[in-house]
């Protein structure tokens, strides 16, 4: 029984989450629809679409890391990196299949690599992600020597800037993958291991469950789907560039906390991470189209990120009176 109501109370409170980060979003689209009229464009709708579609492709696989209580820092670095060898497999062979493949194993390795470093050589996660991003940024310096390798057939490009009638295709794909992730969460035995190790990791291995396994499988997951997210960002911009992705490993994490889920781990859900995406996007869109100075952006979306996690503490401390 008391199995049972802690089950309930976890979904309940997840629900929780959702409904507040909706909330938000709902007020937040109101609240500019009436300063700037041109927000509800179904032009600028769309353009918001694609900007969030990269970042919550990131995003979702940072949510499986940070549910389980860790952190991943080197999803931009890996999405440059992946990028920058998507787009030189493509030059040298002109096999879009082959580039595709490239990317996304390539992502999937270095999560691997994370993954065993962490669980494996017990180094903080913090610590050995921070060395993957100068390390996956630093390769993609050294074998570009700083240039962008650009020029892709039509074909590639429609991954990332495609339209399946007026819906663009970018979208449909994160969407996708969101579906994929939650039932991956909800619905499979993975899922239940990724919430336990992040609400107890030390009882979960107790009752027998290879906690390093699992740990090691969601960086796997998080490196593929940065890999997956460099191979849509340099077919929208025609462009692999070492740069690529710089920063977006705070964007991603922002959208994970913003959307609910606790950076200790155990709470939250990939469609609170949606919209913790769609949250951030529809700042920076309604910034730009108040034409509110580029900094003080980053100033605002830093205030946002602080609230989101200043709420998630007071929830755990209510939760535990």
């Amino acid at each position: 029984m008391e199995q049972i109501n802690a089950k309930n109370s976890k979904i309940n409170s997840n629900i929780f989450r959702e409904l507040s980060s909706l909330i938000g979003l709902i007020v937040l689209c109101t609240i500019l629809a009436i300063i700037s009229p041109a927000f509800l464009s179904v032009t600028n709708i769309l353009n918001v679409l694609v900007q969030v579609a990269v970042i919550s492709v990131i995003a979702a696989g940072s949510t499986f890391v940070i549910l389980t209580g860790g952190i991943d820092l080197s999803v931009g670095s890996i999405l440059g990196l992946c990028g920058v060898m998507t787009a030189a497999v493509l030059k040298s062979t002109g096999n879009p299949l082959l580039a595709v493949l490239t990317g996304v194993l390539l992502g999937a390795f270095l999560g691997l690599v994370n993954g065993v470093v962490i669980s494996i050589g017990k180094v903080p996660a913090f610590v050995t992600t921070l060395g993957m991003m100068s390390v996956a940024r630093g390769i993609a310096f050294i074998y570009t020597r700083g240039r962008p390798i650009s020029g892709f057939p039509d074909g590639f490009r429609y991954i990332g800037s495609g339209y399946i009638g007026d819906i663009p295709f970018p979208v449909i794909e994160a969407i996708i993958i969101f579906l994929i992730a939650a039932y991956v969460l909800k619905k499979t035995p993975f899922g239940r291991y990724v919430y336990a190790i992040g609400s107890n990791e030390v009882a979960t291995k107790l009752s027998g469950i290879k906690t390093n396994k699992y740990k090691i499988m969601v960086y796997v997951i998080s490196g593929l789907l940065s890999g997956f997210a460099a191979i849509m960002f340099i077919g929208r911009i025609n462009s692999g560039h070492p740069l690529a992705g710089d920063g977006y490993e705070l964007d991603a994490i922002a959208a994970v906390v913003i959307g609910g889920t606790s950076l200790s781990g155990g709470k939250g859900t990939v469609f609170g991470t949606l919209i913790g995406a769609l949250i951030m996007g529809v700042i920076r869109n309604g910034l730009n189209l108040l034409n509110v100075d580029a900094f003080w952006q980053g100033v605002v979306l830093g205030v946002v990120i602080v609230v989101a996690v200043l709420i998630d503490q007071r929830s755990k401390k209510t939760a535990t009176i």
